[in-house]
Formats: C-alpha cells, sequence, structure tokens
C-alpha cells in the first residue's frame, strides 16, 4: 500500500519544535473542562495540514484530537477553530458524523492560542482521488458515501440546532468573492494576470442565490473519514470555511475535481475513472440531486471559476506565510507555487461561462 494514499490515526509524528507548547498545561485544563478525561497524557502532531496544526492526545483510556490555531500573526477572519466548535458541537445534536466536540479553550495563556478538543474518530482519510489501495467495487462506493453526507449536511435545518446566524446575510457567493479578494490582496506576493481579471469579472456575474444552507467550504475526499467497513462517512473533517450559503457551492467544490489535473490528491482529471469504478461527474451529479430532490443546476462553468478562484486565495495564504516563516504542513511551499497554474484555469472556466 501506498503510504502516501491513507492516513489513519496512526500518521503522527513527534511535535515539531515550533508548534510546541506547554503539555502539563494541557493536561490540567483537560482534566478541568473535558469530561471523563484521565491522564497521564501523550501529544503527537499529525502529518500534514496547511492552516490549523492538530494533535493526536493518546491517554490509557482514550484518544483525543486538538486543532488550535497557528502561532503568530493572522489574517483577519482566517484559523477560525472557534467557528469549527460551534458548528461541530451543533451538528452533534442532529447525529451528523463529526467528531464529538469536548470542549474549546479561548485562553492563549494556556498553550499560546485558541483551541478545541474532540474525539478520535477510527477510519481512514484517503488522500488520493484514484484510491489505488482500494478495489473498484469499493471505490465506488465510498464516492457514493461522500455524496450522500454532503446532501444530507445539506439538508440539515440549522435553525434549529442554533446556528441561525452562523453566516452573514445577503448573497453567499458575493460576500466570498469579496472575502477572497481581500484574503488575496493581504497576501499577495506577486501579480497574476487572470486573477486581476477574475477580480474585476466575478463580482458583476454573481448567480442568484438558491437554497441556503451550512456550508462546509472545502468538501473533498482527504477531508472525510470513511468507516472501516468502507460504505458510509464516519466523520467529515475541517469545518474552518463552513458558513451559511448557497449548497451549489459545496457541490461544486466537489464535482470540481473531476476537472483538476490528477495530482495524487483529490483530483481526478485524466484518469480513467470507468476503469477505477468511479463514478463519472455526471453519475455524481446525478445522485446528490437524487438525494436531496433537486431537480437540476444551471452551468457549472461559473461555480469552477469562483472555486478555483477561492482556492487561489486560500494558496495565496499559504505563500504568505512561507513568506514569514508560519506556514504549516510538510508541502506548504509545493502548494504555494500551485496558485498561478489554478489561476489560468480559473480563467479558463470563466471564458467557458462568457467572460
Amino acid at each position: 500500500m501506498n503510504a502516501n494514499t491513507v492516513v489513519r490515526f496512526s500518521d503522527v509524528k513527534a511535535v515539531e519544535p515550533s508548534h510546541r507548547f506547554d503539555e502539563r498545561a494541557l493536561e490540567r485544563w483537560m482534566a478541568e473542562h473535558v469530561a471523563g478525561y484521565a491522564g497521564p497524557l501523550t501529544v503527537l502532531q499529525f502529518k500534514g495540514g496547511q492552516s490549523n496544526p492538530t494533535y493526536r492526545l493518546d491517554t490509557p483510556y482514550r484518544t483525543y484530537v486538538l486543532r488550535r490555531k497557528p502561532f503568530g500573526p493572522l489574517l483577519p477572519s482566517a484559523h477560525a477553530v472557534e467557528r469549527e466548535y460551534r458548528l461541530i458541537s451543533a451538528l452533534n445534536l442532529v447525529e451528523f458524523p463529526v467528531p464529538h466536540a469536548y470542549a474549546l479553550c479561548v485562553d492563549a495563556s494556556v498553550i499560546g492560542t485558541t483551541f478545541y478538543v474532540m474525539d478520535a474518530v477510527q477510519g481512514t482519510v484517503y488522500r488520493d482521488g484514484a484510491l489505488p489501495s482500494v478495489a473498484p467495487k469499493a471505490r465506488r462506493r465510498i464516492y457514493e458515501a461522500m455524496i450522500a453526507a454532503l446532501a444530507a449536511l445539506h439538508q440539515v435545518k440549522y435553525d434549529t440546532i442554533g446556528l441561525t446566524g452562523y453566516g452573514k446575510t445577503g448573497n453567499y457567493f458575493a460576500r466570498q468573492v469579496q472575502r477572497w479578494t481581500q484574503q488575496y490582496r493581504a497576501s499577495e506576493t506577486e501579480r497574476i494576470e487572470e486573477v486581476e481579471k477574475l477580480i474585476v469579472w466575478l463580482p458583476e456575474t454573481v448567480p442568484e442565490q438558491a437554497h441556503v444552507c451550512i456550508v462546509h467550504g472545502d468538501y473533498r475526499l482527504d477531508n472525510v473519514v470513511i468507516a472501516p467497513e468502507g460504505d458510509r462517512v464516519a466523520a467529515v473533517l475541517d469545518w474552518e470555511l463552513s458558513t451559511l450559503g448557497d449548497a451549489l457551492a459545496d457541490c461544486s467544490y466537489l464535482l470540481m475535481q473531476w476537472e483538476l489535473p490528477a495530482d495524487g490528491r483529490s483530483a481526478l482529471q485524466g484518469l480513467d475513472i470507468k476503469a477505477l469504478g468511479i463514478p463519472s461527474r455526471d453519475e455524481a451529479l446525478a445522485l446528490y440531486c437524487q438525494l436531496t430532490g433537486r431537480k437540476s443546476v444551471p452551468d457549472l462553468n461559473w461555480y469552477f471559476a469562483y472555486n478555483m478562484f477561492r482556492l487561489v486565495g486560500i494558496l495565496q495564504g499559504i505563500t504568505g506565510r512561507v513568506r514569514d516563516g508560519t506556514a504549516t504542513g510538510d508541502h506548504a511551499a509545493e502548494m504555494a507555487a500551485r496558485a498561478p497554474l489554478l489561476a489560468k484555469l480559473a480563467w479558463e472556466f470563466a471564458l467557458r461561462a462568457d467572460a
């Protein structure tokens, strides 16, 4: 099995020197705030991750996961682990597949920044969309399970679980275009002509908002834990970008993986997906529509252009953290270098949408 294909809860390393904190202070805090906690505590760091550093917390009786903000200066509204915690806690109420959230700490004196602790969910996170270690029939089941979980998320009645006001009012896409333009400008390191065109074109062509629901914001294969039996999602992870918005944002973002060149990550374009047993993009969309009762979707080219533009904003933020020496993850510089290519692809989709 390719070690880069899957990530289990054993895929950890010793805590990097720049990511260390006072573990004894954490242990004292957990004893007071995490129900049922009993030490001693051992802290390890998960490999990968480009945004909020994540740690495995082992005790003799239970394994936990800690997510924290990066140390150092941060962009406004970025790395909002408080929002992640609020969202996960709310979804616990309707038994949507997320880890159980134990407690949030906003007191920076404990480990140096805001963090929260949640349960460790057993299963597998697949990094490579081709699923090379999985049989063809099992591949289809994994993709169908991922689509089913997204459809279920979009049907959660957010106002009944305390999430009224979780997102701002008004058109979701208009807000997001403005937000990622601001984030891009805040981290800008070089001029990318295609980005400049998108910054002008996207606000002028924002589609009308459809169904408002909980939006994950980064829904893809490597942000879900597949249960050991392989036919359901055990947990959806990484809710940093979640909000209330248009369901087509998540749906088109997931479908975009079929349009991005395969590179050993979630993207699938160029692979023989029929031979692999992976649903086609149209099959994935049809299943999502069936599960949500949606009769049709608009032309997706605008949505693909928007999502790729948003990815450029995210990657530009990583570029800024590489520049500032605060980037997390083993491949931050490599990911940052992808921004110009994604900007070109985004503009190609904009042209297909009559830009």
